[in-house]
């Protein structure tokens, strides 16, 4: 997976509507003018960045599915399971869905920051209550129904505000909710990959007690592992990932739920010294090759991201289960 990371990197600042030979793509890479100025600014304005973005967002949803499937024991939870990408989601839907009812700024286009701020803000507040919640219980069960019924209050308040919107204020909703990989340039990916490396750096010092949870949190606390403080990590690193994808990215689905059941079956181990640097680089590898997809090669379209993620992910996932038939062995 090590060695693809680079091919499929390239692969995905090569192709798209203006096709670049390789050659020259290289060359822009190395820092020489292209043979074409166009293909120069192609490459390092448009394309480049949103590999990049590709590589955190694949590498940072994977890690945190992994961290939620192994902290409430639970093969369908995903980064989203606590309610912080929904958080995101109704403060991108408040900015969105409400600005052109407020007088005066009717006709307010709303900017990149304007929409991260808004969705930043939203699952911060989330994350507060998540936090507040966790330290007054033991029990990471109830936890996470307590994170599904945060999602489902901040989905309804999202229908409501839906309802009272207006055609335009819904589509633009609609776009956002669609995800998108190229929505970044250079100064917001100079915010936004810290809090990714944050978020990734926090969670492989979890490892040892990542293991220990593997039998379950009495076992955890046998051992020495005080669970207060490793829950409050877990659910801290996943915030950072998950939240900051959703903000700057919009809610990309499938990934952080099926990277980790996919990288499991192919290694068939559950010690996270090795699944958590795999499934950083498998969720990256997949992202990029889902992004090449979404381009469309040789077409101006662009297809919506989830879309495809979902569409090239889901039947592997499927086959893989059918193959191992029991993924409780794994987890």
């Amino acid at each position: 997976m090590g060695a693809m990371l680079p091919v499929l990197f390239l692969m995905d600042i090569s192709l798209g509507s203006v096709w670049i030979p390789l050659s020259e793509t290289l060359r822009v890479l190395s820092g020489e003018e292209a043979e074409k100025t166009t293909w120069g600014i192609i490459l390092l304005q448009f394309r480049l960045p949103r590999a990049c973005t590709a590589l955190l967002v694949g590498s940072g949803l994977g890690v945190s599915g992994i961290l939620m499937q192994t902290l409430f024991r639970n093969p369908m939870a995903g980064p989203f399971v606590l309610g912080i990408s929904s958080g995101a989601s109704l403060g991108v839907a408040l900015i969105v869905l409400t600005m052109g009812t407020l007088s005066g700024i009717a006709a307010y286009t709303l900017s990149t920051w304007t929409i991260v701020l808004a969705g930043s803000t939203g699952a911060a507040l989330v994350l507060v209550m998540v936090v507040s919640v966790s330290a007054k219980i033991r029990d990471s069960m109830s936890l996470l129904i307590i994170g599904l019924m945060f999602a489902s209050v901040t989905g309804a308040i999202v229908s409501v505000l839906q309802f009272f919107s207006t055609a335009e204020q819904i589509q633009q909703y609609l776009v956002w909710t669609f995800g998108s990989l190229g929505a970044l340039d250079w100064e917001e990916l100079a915010l936004f990959s810290p809090v990714v490396f944050l978020g990734l750096l926090v969670s492989y010092a979890h490892i040892k007690p990542l293991n220990a949870l593997l039998l379950g949190e009495r076992y955890a606390e046998s051992i020495g592992i005080r669970m207060s403080r490793v829950r409050l990590g877990i659910i801290g690193a996943t915030s950072l990932l998950a939240g900051s994808i959703t903000a700057f990215c919009g809610p990309i689905a499938f990934v952080g739920l099926a990277v980790p059941h996919l990288i499991r079956l192919l290694f068939n181990t559950s010690d996270h010294r090795l699944l958590l640097p795999a499934i950083a680089l498998g969720g990256a590898n997949i992202m990029l090759f889902c992004d090449m997809l979404a381009q469309l090669p040789g077409s101006e379209q662009r297809l919506p991201i989830n879309a495809v993620t979902a569409l090239f992910g889901a039947p592997v996932v499927i086959w893989l289960v059918v193959r191992k038939r029991n993924i409780g062995n794994t987890l």
